[in-house]
């Protein structure tokens, strides 16, 4: 035999068996595994460490087909990554007809929620759906796959990466203690729940005045927290009899003050039974966690009452006031504070189901004003940040969170709009199929909302939290004032309720009539300014 026999048979053996193998599968996949659809040829955004496992994946799977990647990086263009072709992000809408392109999966999970915006915003010029990966678990895990790809969610082109509960605060409140939240059948009274059932309390008390909502949230916790006492209350918060009772016969330890009218329209046109329910309620809340001793006491306050220019802000004012009072009171064993902040997504009450809705019936998306802004939050962040600040309180002290930047209201819109896969109808496209109509300014509503009524805020021990102590009212002189409104809502005369309510809240200004649209981009602007830099 020649010397070299065994070298070559070697190498040819290792060729057959790599070769076959190679050319079984290629035929398996080509002849045998289901025919591939437009919408399973896939291109993954973003060339990095989580799209290359994202096509290592895709390889192996049947239900998608990965063809190239798109990144904005000039020095990946041309290149390759786990075996696909790197286009520069320019070139998408060409690149989209050319290969086939049915679907774009992001493949960036720490991308700032206007880059996922904006991504959105291409595509859908391009004519092309997109998609995210489920969850950052699955990164951690190295565990992505098919599976991993979902739908995009407003949370994701709007929210932020949340910040994880610190262990300590969260638990600190609610842990092995009887806990009532009020208003729990609302979007954060039922989220606060879920939040607090998360760690374990001795029990949970809900009251709430609607029976959908309380039956709604009793029966959900039941379900996914069968070990906790629960304990359904129905009634509401201005009726003492009912809030003594909880408080006495359930020896409650923590209250969580959610329950108020928030839809400021409304409020608006029924000033004496807003004024009965966010005063009144907050009145007896604080009075009775005094008297039976309650441990802590948080009141969920709102942006709006920064100086308010509508009745339901400065209602929520006056429950501060109310609380902040409650604090003074030398002989309390209640530590009291407010947490402050503004909208969250998908609350019954924000635009979003409004917006949805609009857009299911085909148009058009009415807004109050092309400058309007507001501050946006998840629900399950601004629960889990409640809970922190109540475990932080000292007594009296309004916290504040971190909203991160207000949000144009009309480009929230745009991308509901770009979410649903279709086109803003305007001057420029006439083809367009959602209308954005402009309708003016409501009565008591701002072209912007604030957080701090002064201009000072120092940090505390969690990043999205801060603290501001404001002007209180000795509570001998607020509780003559509240009579004096109480008194100016019996007669149903709205211009003495004003004027009850400019006695207790200074800042309170009703707006009488709405000023030209520049003197209000101008105010707009010169305040969020301000505001932004206060925060930061």
């Amino acid at each position: 035999m020649p010397r070299n026999a065994l070298a070559i048979y070697w190498f040819v053996a290792f060729s057959y068996v790599v070769g076959s193998r190679l050319a079984v599968r290629t035929f398996l996949r080509q002849h045998l595994a289901p025919r591939l659809t437009h919408q399973n040829v896939i291109a993954i955004y973003g060339a990095g460490k989580t799209g290359a496992k994202l096509a290592q994946a895709i390889r192996v799977s049947d239900k998608y087909c990965a063809v190239c990647f798109f990144d904005e990086k000039e020095s990946l263009n041309n290149h390759n990554v786990a075996g696909l072709k790197v286009f520069h992000t320019t070139r998408m809408p060409a690149l989209v007809k050319e290969l086939g392109i049915g679907l774009i999966v992001m493949a960036i999970p720490n991308a700032p929620a206007a880059h996922r915006r904006r991504i959105m915003h291409d595509a859908n010029e391009a004519g092309i759906k997109v998609r995210t990966l489920r969850n950052v678990i699955d990164l951690a895990d190295e565990t992505i796959s098919p599976q991993s790809i979902r739908e995009i969610k407003l949370e994701d082109l709007l929210g932020r990466e949340p910040v994880p509960p610190q262990v300590d605060l969260f638990a600190r409140c609610v842990q092995g203690k009887n806990v009532l939240v009020t208003g729990a059948g609302g979007s954060i009274g039922s989220e606060l729940c879920r939040q607090i059932m998360a760690q374990k309390p001795a029990a949970l008390y809900l009251l709430d005045h609607s029976e959908y909502a309380l039956y709604t949230i009793e029966q959900e916790l039941r379900a996914h927290f069968p070990d906790v006492a629960i304990h359904p209350c129905l009634g509401s918060v201005c009726d003492v009899t009912i809030v003594e009772r909880v408080l006495q016969d359930g020896r409650i330890d923590t209250v969580y003050h959610a329950a108020a009218y928030k839809h400021v329209p409304l409020v608006e046109a029924n000033m004496a039974e807003g004024i009965r329910n966010n005063v009144t309620g907050a009145q007896v809340i604080a009075t009775a966690a005094d008297k039976f001793h309650v441990q802590t006491c948080v009141l969920i306050s709102t942006d709006k009452a920064v100086r308010p220019t509508n009745i339901m802000g400065a209602s929520k004012r006056i429950a501060e006031l109310i609380f902040q009072a409650a604090a003074q009171k030398p002989c309390t064993a209640t530590t009291f504070c407010m947490v402050r902040f503004g909208n969250v997504l998908g609350s019954s009450g924000s635009v979003v189901p409004l917006f949805r809705r609009q857009i299911e019936e085909g148009g058009p998306i009415t807004i109050t004003h092309p400058e309007i802004v507001r501050y946006f939050m998840l629900i399950p962040e601004a629960a889990q940040l409640v809970i922190q600040a109540g475990a932080m309180a000292r007594g009296g002290e309004v916290f504040v969170l971190d909203m991160g930047e207000p949000i144009k209201i009309v480009d929230l819109a745009r991308t509901m709009i770009d979410m649903a896969g279709l086109e803003e109808k305007n001057e420029e496209n006439p083809d367009g199929e959602i209308e954005i109509r402009y309708v003016g300014l409501r009565p008591g509503e701002k072209l912007y909302e604030e957080l701090l009524i002064g201009n000072e805020a120092e940090g505390s021990a969690h990043p999205r939290i801060m603290r501001t102590t404001e002007y209180s009212i000795a509570p001998e002189m607020l509780e003559q004032l509240i009579g004096d409104l109480t008194l100016a809502c019996g007669s149903g005369h709205s211009e003495s309720i004003k004027e009850a309510m400019r006695e207790i809240v200074r800042e309170y200004g009703p707006q009488s009539a709405p000023q030209s649209d520049r003197e209000l981009h101008q105010v707009s602007e010169a305040s969020l300014a301000v505001q932004v830099g206060n925060l930061k």
